[in-house]
């Protein structure tokens, strides 16, 4: 292959730390020239329950075009995307161009870009500061709103949420090759992967888990008969929810309708995380209640499950209550914050080499 000029070699060292679900990177690489490139972008919506109609992939590019902006701006340069119009939702084409901006200064998020990373295990509870509350508002500009669940009341609620959320998430049938396939075991870093030492679950319960998930006649087996998803949801869910300064939502101003709505709110989601990495706080993702919702809005059975779509229905139900007058339809982005130590296991990335289009 031959060297990637500069200045894209540094911007792409810098994009390729963007966030995505389950550390896909659903994008591939291929330069032009000095001061262009193409972004070719997939999802995986014909085999991952969670990419409904593609859209948590939309968001994990425009969270990729964000961070190549802000990684161009450390060269004077302002990054502009036109979406190719032939290329298919699924497969969308993005023409990148870089061009000068002498009077462009470093975006400051610039130096967090490659300490973002996922903290899945509980937080400290002490709540956010006003001023911090007041910044992460203001770097998501004034097309969206920040919806925050405060207190040990509202703390509560979502973590019982995200409990019961969970045990859903761990008996359908559907999410089992999903959850098999993401996982790299007894790691602490994985390069396109979640490593099980990130996933926040204690040594035994890890061990069990990697036994259990070999099989789906096995994961059947311990959730119907030994309550095999209790200990992961407690873990994972309901603690991590109790301890932490906030859930939030993120609001788009109207309900998201095309792909580039989605990119859009992507783009939004990793200044807002770039930003609470810039305050010191931890962050974790808590998409699938939103993803499920919408499958039961729209009406599309997700699962085999029996009772699958009324448990997501009861949820949806719940997280619309706790959103009082904000439409649940506009929410982007569900997650909690805090302070704490940070991850000691984290995803990381593939090269930018590897990232290259073979085509």
């Amino acid at each position: 292959m031959d060297p990637i000029p500069q200045p894209i070699a540094d911007i792409l060292e810098f994009a390729r730390w963007a966030p995505s679900g389950d550390n896909t990177q659903p994008w591939r690489f291929e330069i032009i020239d000095e001061r262009h490139l193409i972004v070719h972008a997939f999802d995986t919506r014909d085999h991952c329950v969670y990419d409904l109609d593609g859209h948590p992939s939309q968001i994990a590019l425009g969270a990729l075009l964000e961070t190549l902006a802000i990684a161009a701006s450390a060269h004077g340069l302002r990054a502009e995307f036109r979406r190719r119009p032939d290329s298919p939702d699924t497969h969308p084409d993005y023409f990148v161009e870089l061009i000068p901006a002498s009077q462009l200064s470093p975006d400051p998020l610039l130096a967090y870009i490659k300490n973002r990373s996922v903290q899945r295990r509980p937080m400290l509870t002490a709540p956010l500061t006003e001023a911090q509350k007041q910044a992460l508002q203001t770097t998501v500009g004034k097309f969206y709103a920040v919806h925050w669940f405060e207190g040990g009341s509202q703390r509560w609620q979502l973590a019982k949420l995200m409990y019961d959320n969970a045990k859903l998430r761990l008996t359908l049938p559907e999410a089992y090759t999903v959850h098999r396939d993401i996982i790299e075991w007894q790691a602490r870093y994985s390069e396109d992967k979640v490593p099980d030492q990130a996933l926040g679950l204690d040594k035994m319960t890890l061990k069990l888990m990697r036994w259990v998930m070999a099989s789906w006649q096995r994961v059947d087996f311990f959730n119907t008969y030994l309550a095999g998803h209790l200990m992961p949801r407690i873990e994972m869910d309901l603690l991590p929810g109790l301890f932490c300064a906030a859930h939030f939502a993120l609001l788009a101003h109207k309900a998201p309708e095309t792909i580039d709505d989605y990119v859009a709110a992507g783009r939004a989601v990793q200044r807002f995380w770039l930003t609470a990495t810039s305050l010191g706080l931890l962050l974790q993702p808590e998409m699938t209640p939103l993803i499920f919702g919408r499958y039961v809005r729209e009406d599309r059975v997700f699962s085999r499950l029996p009772g699958a779509m009324e448990t997501a229905a009861n949820l949806g139900a719940r997280l619309s209550r706790l959103l009082q007058n904000d439409a649940v339809e506009r929410a982007v982005f569900l997650g909690r914050i805090g302070n704490g130590r940070s991850a000691a296991s984290r995803s990381l990335r593939l090269s930018v080499g590897r990232l290259m289009n073979a085509g």
